[in-house]
């Protein structure tokens, strides 16, 4: 299937890069991280930047986690469950429902903590994943940490639990992700080695970080995260959308203003100086490394920055080099404006059917919509300079 669409679908009227990409090889000591060993040791560096500077120190595993089933058929994977995990002191609990394809053996799963949104029980968008035989697994991550545009940091149940971290709204939510993936361990029926994490804009944002977190992620499908994720910090840029208007990107001063406790404190320091940021989101993508990370934009949600995202995802592919993987980083872009679609999920579906079927990828990945400018950054796999 192609994609419907050429690089002139959309044109770029302005692109401001600030500074170029830092080198995520380079490790502290100034030596380079050429192996998949020596990049173990270089990603926990990177954690304190991309991680702890970028959205706060986060929560630890949970003392305990309970699984109840609400509402369902003994023996059946479907269902509503109650998840009460956290500490003793402080227990936390969360609403996760399962849609789960009547299929023979353990299936594959997508989990998705945006509940509450519309989408998440349109008929179209839930058959792209169970036709496939994949389920998928809904959680309502405001339940941890509320979701209020201007609201201050600190609100929600898991600000109690572990009050001496400064995780934000972002960090809550990720949380959440791996404690399904700790809930289906525990239900049994899922193949745990065909796990994916998915969510859209702010969802997205928080994909981006339980997956980078969590490597039981088997597949990372963060969708149009806007500024905070997938984008990049250093490029601020604006287009002609497909309507005929002009959007511009949404950069770290937008996000601080009105989002700042979805984020690290630290990230305040950098509003208007992204170029001396130690990190960009190239090195939150390369804590994927080397499991499958699928990269979903639509051309005109210029908020997003669509050019600034695919420039940090293929400098971020260069880290799959080591492994030789780098056909595991998939990106696409489908026509239109900030949603998750029905397209969507089927291209994540698409990802998983590659690896568990032995399926042909779809037609649809790897084609811009825009005239690819230069790579902003001097640096290169160092297996393969």
């Amino acid at each position: 299937m192609d994609c419907g669409f050429n690089e002139d679908l959309i044109r770029i009227t302005r692109m401001d890069v600030l500074g170029k990409l830092p080198d995520p090889f380079r490790m502290e000591d100034g030596t380079i991280a050429d192996t998949p060993e020596k990049w173990a040791a270089r990603r926990k560096e990177i954690y304190r930047t991309a991680v702890e500077l970028q959205y706060g120190t986060q929560p630890p595993e949970p003392e305990f986690l309970e699984v109840e089933m609400l509402h369902g058929y003994e023996g059946k994977r479907s269902g509503s469950y109650r998840v009460t995990t956290g500490t003793r002191a402080h227990p936390v609990s969360f609403w996760m429902r399962i849609f789960a394809p009547e299929h023979e053996g353990k299936v594959a799963a997508i989990v998705d903590g945006d509940l509450s949104f519309g989408y998440a029980f349109d008929k179209e968008w839930m058959d792209a994943a169970l036709s496939k035989d994949v389920a998928l697994v809904l959680f309502d991550r405001t339940e941890l940490a509320r979701d209020i545009i201007w609201d201050e940091r600190g609100h929600g149940p898991l600000y109690e639990t572990y009050p001496e971290y400064t995780f934000g709204a972002l960090g809550a939510w990720a949380w959440g992700y791996s404690r399904c993936v700790d809930a289906l361990e525990k239900l049994g029926g899922f193949d745990m080695d065909l796990i994916a994490f998915s969510g859209h804009s702010r969802g997205g944002k928080t994909v981006a970080l339980a997956g980078a977190l969590d490597t039981r992620a088997a597949f990372v499908n963060p969708n149009e995260t806007c500024a905070g994720a997938c984008g990049c910090y250093r490029v601020h840029m604006s287009e002609i959308q497909e309507d005929g208007r002009e959007g511009v990107s949404e950069t770290l001063a937008d996000l601080w203003k009105n989002f700042a406790f979805w984020v690290g404190p630290g990230m305040e320091a950098y509003t208007q100086r992204e170029q001396d940021l130690p990190f960009d989101c190239h090195f939150l993508k390369a804590m994927v490394a080397p499991r499958v990370l699928v990269i979903g934009e639509a051309a005109s949600d210029t908020w997003a920055n669509p050019v600034g995202s695919w420039l940090t995802t293929e400098a971020a592919k260069e880290v799959w080099k080591l492994w030789g993987r780098e056909d595991n980083v998939m990106w696409y872009f489908r026509k239109g404006y900030h949603g998750h679609k029905a397209e969507d999920v089927e291209m994540l579906v698409n990802a998983i059917c590659v690896v568990r079927d032995g399926a042909e990828r779809d037609g649809r990945f790897g084609h811009l919509p825009f005239r690819a400018p230069e790579k902003i950054w001097d640096w290169s796999c160092p297996a393969k300079r």
